[in-house]
This record gives C-alpha cells, sequence and structure tokens, in this order.
C-alpha cells in the first residue's frame, strides 16, 4: 500500500500498549507518561518517524527505548524482525507480554541499558530512538548497517528536532526531517566536558 505506517498503526491496538490506568486516552494524540522522563511518542510523531526512516519489508530493526512494546509492535508488522531495547526490567517483562498477547512473533524485547543497544541481534537496518537524544553514542551508530537508517529526536533545552541518519561508511550523516520534541533518555545525554 502508497501507507505501510498507517496500515500497521491502524492494525496494532495502542490500548494493549499503554499503562492501564491511562488506557482510556490511549488514542489521544499526545504523548503518554510511562515513568518520570519516560514517554509513548504521540502516534503522529512515531509515524513521521517511522515513515522518514524508509523501512522495507525485509528490515532488521532496533528499537531503543521500547517501554510497553508499542513502536515495537509497529514496526513488527512492516519489518522481518524488531528488537526492543528496554532498560526498566519491569516495562520490558510487560512490553515482552503485550507483544506475546498481540501476535508480535518477529518481536523480541531485550532488558538492557539503551545505549548499549543489542549488538548480539546486529547490524540493524533500521534503528528508532524512542526518546529524546542529546548526543547518539558510538556504541549505536557500530549496529547500524551500510546504508542502514537512524531516527532521533535531538534535544537542545527545550527545542527538539527529529533528524535522520544514515550510514555511509563510518560515518553517519544527518538531516532534518521535522520538530518534536521528547524527554532525553538515560545514556543519551551529551558527555560534560570540563576545560579550565
Amino acid at each position: 500500500t502508497k501507507f505501510p505506517v498507517i496500515d500497521a498503526m491502524l492494525s496494532v491496538p495502542r490500548e494493549a500498549y499503554v499503562p492501564s490506568a491511562v488506557r482510556s486516552s490511549a488514542y489521544a494524540g499526545q504523548e503518554i507518561a510511562l515513568a518520570p522522563g519516560r514517554v509513548i511518542f504521540e502516534p503522529r510523531t512515531l509515524g513521521k518517524m517511522i515513515d522518514e526512516l524508509d523501512v522495507q519489508a525485509g528490515d532488521v530493526a532496533m528499537v531503543i527505548g521500547a517501554g510497553l512494546g508499542y513502536s515495537t509492535a509497529v514496526l513488527a508488522r512492516m519489518v522481518e524482525l524488531v528488537i526492543g531495547v528496554e532498560p526498566d526490567a519491569q516495562m520490558a517483562a510487560e512490553a515482552e507480554g503485550n507483544l506475546g498477547e498481540n501476535d508480535a512473533d518477529n518481536a523480541v524485547i531485550v532488558n538492557g541499558a539503551a545505549e548499549e543497544g543489542a549488538a548480539v541481534h546486529g547490524p540493524y537496518d533500521v534503528i528508532l530512538i524512542e526518546g529524546g537524544v542529546e548526543d547518539v553514542p558510538q556504541s549505536i551508530l557500530d549496529q547500524l548497517k551500510q546504508d542502514g537508517h537512524i531516527a532521533c529526536i535531538f534535544m537542545d533545552g527545550q527545542l527538539g528536532t527529529c533528524r535522520i541518519g544514515i550510514k555511509a561508511s563510518k560515518n553517519v550523516s544527518w538531516r532534518f526531517a521535522f520538530n518534536a520534541t521528547a524527554p532525553v533518555l538515560a545514556g543519551f545525554h551529551k558527555v560534560k566536558t570540563f576545560a579550565l
């Protein structure tokens, strides 16, 4: 179809992947808080990010900051395999249950540090970071295949821009996609350098 992202989002029940207390507002067009500093992106932001990633059916994808598994489930409808990395053990377990109950058989949740990714399953054609970043660690960029695409929301104070990175040789070149904001994920803050 012309809009695979929309088809995927229509076929994944968003309410199955949000905290039970906010299930009634699962379809409101806003982000949903999961935990301090953690959100499920608003549908429009997620849809645009995935659209900009130019996902192909045979791709292997990684979602960093998988939360309760919603973005992982959406990508699972579009690609061969999705690895969702979730640092919070309880959320990771919940995400795994949610994906299992909703037949996302090609999605795997890894409980581990977000900034470490999941190199064992890589390299990846597509990486989506569900959370803001000030900086993307080299360890994550190393897990991207040649010509692979990565989508992140770069935060600068209160302002944010979604950028798409494409890997050529060893370097990732970034381009502006659209404006968006998100709380910065732990492990993706700029390393403060002190100059004397």
